[in-house]
């Protein structure tokens, strides 16, 4: 079985180098090369490749970009993202986005190869070193955010932000334009739901599961 690739990385000898690198193999299939985000969607759109391998910084649109638009569409693809480096938030993100492999740039070439075909036979491919996460965690964290929007309302989840980021009560009621009272009311009702008794502890559980 022949694995299509929409390779995409704004640096021709880097693409070229992937290419070259990916050629030899007979199980995989390199169906289009794209140097910018516009056409890394329009090439996605029009192929449906079994694997998009992604650089995370192209021009026009970026990386995380091409994953939204990706999303909204109902894209169904499989990303391998490639990065020099990649933040904690921008790696939540991407992996809510469907990203299943993630490859630093510094790695070796050979191990590219490698995490395309873990990635299209359903598996996982994280470099551990890159921010001490693990898929696991990433979608055990996700899972939690959902079960956290369903049980709080919108303006709970938005008193908990505030709380997490070390705001009193009287700053919160000011930022939300309501009373004490009603901030210590709805604290209550949100201690209860999350089943947490202090604002050290709800603020633990903001940091830990909401990210």
């Amino acid at each position: 079985m022949t694995i299509q690739l929409v390779l995409a990385d704004d640096h021709p000898l880097v693409l070229e180098g992937i290419a070259r690198l990916i050629e030899p193999e007979p199980d995989l299939k390199i169906v289009a090369r794209c140097g910018n985000g516009e056409a890394v969607l329009e090439a996605v759109r029009k192929q449906r490749p079994d694997i998009l391998v992604l650089d995370l910084n192209m021009p026009r649109l970026g990386g995380m970009d091409v994953l939204r638009q990706a999303a909204q569409e109902g894209l169904d693809l499989r990303v391998v993202l490639l990065t020099a480096d990649i933040g904690e938030d921008a790696l939540f993100e991407a992996v809510r986005l469907g990203v299943r492999g993630v490859m630093l740039k510094e790695m070796a070439p050979d191990q590219l190869v490698r995490c395309i075909r873990t990635v299209h036979a359903g598996g996982q491919w994280l470099e551990r070193h890159l921010t001490g996460w693990t898929f696991d965690r990433l979608l055990a964290r996700e899972a939690a955010r959902q079960q956290t929007a369903k049980v709080l309302t919108r303006r709970e989840l938005e008193l908990v932000r505030l709380v997490s980021d070390g705001l009193r009560n009287k700053e919160v009621a000011y930022r939300l334009s309501i009373t004490e009272g009603t901030v210590k009311i709805h604290l209550h009702r949100i201690y209860d739901k999350l089943g947490v008794t202090s604002r050290v502890e709800l603020a633990n559980y903001a940091r830990r599961e909401l990210g």
